[in-house]
């Protein structure tokens, strides 16, 4: 069951790199320092930005509940 839960976790943890990386810059980081954070369009966001907000949520629940699962897992059978 550990290793399942490792799995998970390993696979949980590339999808997060990505989606985060898929995200549009709002600003206000280290490219602002270099003069790259020139931003245009400040309103909504459209359908695809909503669905990787979306995914990148329900990831970032499974990459959560993963590494809960694993420390109780690894908690318990330590102990007996």
């Amino acid at each position: 069951m550990t290793v399942l839960f490792t799995i998970v976790l390993m696979i949980t943890s590339l999808l997060m790199i990505l989606l985060v990386l898929l995200h549009k810059g709002r600003g206000g980081g280290l490219s602002d320092m270099f003069g790259g954070g020139v931003s245009t369009s400040l309103g909504g966001s459209s359908v695809a930005e909503r669905n990787l907000d979306r995914y990148t949520i329900g990831i970032g629940i499974i990459w959560f509940a993963s590494i809960i699962a694993l420390g109780l897992l690894l908690a318990y059978s330590g102990q007996s």
